[in-house]
């Protein structure tokens, strides 16, 4: 009872923290995380541990695969390659100087200090996703930011258990063997996240009923994550994965009335999950600091080193590949470097890993430096969503990659006049067919200016009411697949693309069932 409460103050909590939020203009997730810290700072709060399958089972499924879904595919394929040297190389250079500075300047053995390098090798896609929703970067920076977030897992993970093994065992570390599992759960969740992808899009094709489809869209991430663990490969990959394709070929799957109720039931439990999990982040670290043994008191300037470490070694691996993702204004390279290097922040995914390490070794001994591994993740994850969070709006701003409102202004409008003459042109060729009568005609081409009154007794009435609304359909589709060749052809941004689609299936459901 205790903890349901807690999750509905989380929530009511979160609510105001996001109204706030917008006034302010700083990311939400930044604030949570301070509020959580400063309630579980009152005298008399009570502890709060979560375990870490709720979190991985429960909370992360719909959040990557909400993330996943709004990855651009186009972009995806722009970003690609530098996408793939940051998730193979810059998640094991992480590593590497995480674990080397924790073995140098801290208490734990060898071991567990490899454990706490592989736990914060890789940026948040939660996080990330979370933070960078409001920031108007180019498509190819976001893009960049974002896939490569949602595809450093595999590597981290794998890095993850071949650590925890060692620590755990007291045994050699084995690359080969590792090199093994790590194709089998970055190659395994993509197979498991296609086939889910692809018979979940069977079912939303024969899908009229829009409760069923939502209830399709909320199962679809934990039928993803829940295969691909018990197949022994990725859960978080296949869910990546499904949401990756399943994302792309949204608008061919259903029709714009379930469109907009999925979305709007998404956007429900998103807010909801993200509101509980970032609290948590807050509620639990004074916890484990009063935990912590006897000669750890040094963890807060560790922990700030950690970060600045990680940071740093993002920028160096970054500033190489920033001319790949460099906007057509040509703004010097560093500003580029600086931001993607800057929106890196860590969150819920190396908090979940870090919680599921062992309490004991194989002999049965406590595992040492567990309670230290914990509280040093947690505060470097405070510490990036806090820092980089609140401050990575006035770097975007100051970089000057950041897209000015009235530039996203003018390219919505002139893909909505680009829509109109496409709506238009389609009129006129049907006019000239004279395939439709001249009425239903003239009252599409004055833009609904006026509309035809409804009578059940007049059956001429009904006919031209009946052929209004399937010419608006009609032309609702040609702007449909005017709007994709623009983004295709990219003429419009992925930001544009989903506005202008959220307007035409608004649209398209105000006309009703046929």
């Amino acid at each position: 009872m205790r903890a349901v409460g807690t999750v509905l103050f989380l929530v009511v909590v979160a609510t105001a923290v996001a109204a706030s939020a917008r006034r302010l203009r700083v990311p939400a997730p930044s604030l949570l995380v301070l509020v959580g810290l400063t309630v579980a700072l009152v005298p008399g709060t009570p502890e709060l541990h979560v375990p870490p399958q709720a979190i991985a089972l429960v909370v992360l499924p719909p959040l990557l695969y909400a993330s996943a879904e709004e990855m651009s595919p186009r972009d995806l394929r722009l970003v690609w390659r530098p996408v793939t040297v940051l998730a193979f190389g810059l998640v094991l250079a992480s590593a590497a100087a995480a674990a080397a500075v924790a073995a140098a300047l801290t208490p734990l053995p060898g071991p567990m200090a490899f454990v706490l390098g592989a736990v914060l090798a890789s940026t948040d896609p939660v996080a990330v996703t979370a933070l960078g929703r409001r920031l108007s970067l180019p498509g190819r920076v976001q893009a960049l930011v974002q896939a490569e977030s949602l595809f450093n897992d595999a590597t981290s993970l794998v890095l993850f258990k071949v650590a925890v093994g060692v620590a755990v065992a007291a045994s050699a570390v084995h690359w080969p063997a590792a090199g093994g599992q790590f194709l089998l759960l970055a190659g395994g969740g993509t197979a498991v996240g296609a086939a889910v992808a692809g018979l979940v899009a069977l079912v939303r094709r024969r899908t009229e009923d829009p409760v069923l489809e939502a209830v399709t869209a909320l199962v679809t991430p934990y039928a993803a994550y829940v295969l691909g663990e018990s197949a022994h490969t990725s859960g978080v990959t296949a869910v990546v994965v499904a949401g990756v394709l399943l994302g792309r070929s949204a608008h061919r799957l259903t029709d714009a009335r379930i469109r907009l109720q999925v979305h709007a039931v998404y956007a429900v439990v998103v807010f909801v999950l993200e509101s509980v999990v970032f609290g948590i982040v807050g509620l639990e670290l004074p916890a484990l600091v009063r935990d912590l043994p006897a000669g750890t008191s040094g963890w807060p300037a560790q922990a700030l080193l950690l970060a600045v470490v990680l940071v740093g070694t993002r920028v160096l691996w970054v500033l190489p590949l920033s001319a790949v993702v460099r906007p057509a204004r040509g703004q010097p390279s560093w500003r580029t470097a600086a931001v993607v290097s800057w929106a890196g922040t860590r969150g819920v995914m190396p908090l979940a890993a870090a919680l599921s390490i062992p309490l004991t070794a194989d002999d049965g001994s406590a595992l040492p430096g567990r309670a230290l591994v914990l509280v040093l993740t947690t505060a470097v994850v405070v510490l990036t969503l806090v820092v980089q969070g609140l401050t990575l709006a006035p770097v975007v701003r100051r970089s000057g990659l950041a897209l000015e409102p009235e530039h996203t202004a003018q390219e919505e409008s002139a893909a909505r006049d680009a829509l109109t003459r496409a709506a238009l042109g389609h009129l006129d060729r049907l006019s000239g067919l004279e395939a439709l009568p001249e009425a239903v005609l003239a009252r599409t081409q004055r833009g609904l200016a006026a509309r035809l009154e409804r009578d059940s007794d007049d059956p001429a009435a009904a006919a031209l009411e009946a052929a209004y609304r399937d010419l608006r359909r009609d032309l609702i589709a040609v702007q449909g697949a005017e709007l994709r060749r623009m983004y295709e052809g990219h003429e419009i941004s992925d930001t544009t693309r989903r506005r202008l689609q959220h307007d035409l299936d608004r649209e398209e459901a105000a006309l009703g069932d046929r």
